[in-house]
């Protein structure tokens, strides 16, 4: 019996951090030519469709939370909700600050390449930022600086580029209510 492995030629969509990946579920017992109790990360032969991002969807996504990051003393919006807004600024920045050069991550919800210059592939990156999901949209929204967010020690920077993502902040501008 041959042991060939079939990769999935249709696009998957991305899904972030934490998301419901798939790597290290069972596979079909044909893919491998194992039996179907057989756990492999199916990973590495799923091909992303990066999703664009779409201005009125994020100003949404952003708009919902944005009383919970006026007042921090209100709850944490639902994890669906808060997912939808780190998601879509994120994406946004991948948009407006188009490379590979610089990783931003916003645990659990996303990770993305943004900034021209050299690519990133494998392993660590060497310019990096990574924050929690209020820092990030406090970020997104203009109501906190990069600078004032690592030195309160609420972001790690690391990588002679990571600070380049300032120049692409804030990325939603929404009017404080009167």
């Amino acid at each position: 019996m041959s042991s060939v492995s079939r990769r999935s030629t249709e696009p998957q969509e991305e899904q972030g951090v934490g998301d419901g990946d798939i790597a290290g579920k069972s596979a079909p017992a044909n893919w491998f030519g194992g039996s179907s109790r057989s756990t492999v990360s199916l990973r590495p032969w799923i091909m992303t469709v990066r999703r664009s991002a779409d201005p009125v969807k994020t100003r949404a996504a952003v708009a919902a939370v944005m009383d919970w990051l006026r007042d921090d003393g209100l709850p944490q919006p639902d994890r669906a909700v808060l997912g939808d807004a780190v998601r879509a600024t994120a994406r946004t920045l991948a948009m407006l600050a188009p490379g590979a050069a610089v990783e931003v991550r916003v645990p659990p919800f996303v990770a993305v390449q943004c900034i021209s210059g050299p690519k990133h592939t494998r392993g660590n990156p060497p310019n990096l930022v990574e924050t929690d999901p209020r820092t990030w949209l406090l970020l997104a929204t203009g109501r906190l600086t990069l600078a004032d967010a690592v030195a309160a020690g609420a972001v790690h920077m690391s990588g002679a580029r990571a600070a380049e993502i300032a120049r692409a902040l804030p990325l939603v501008d929404l009017p404080d209510r009167g």
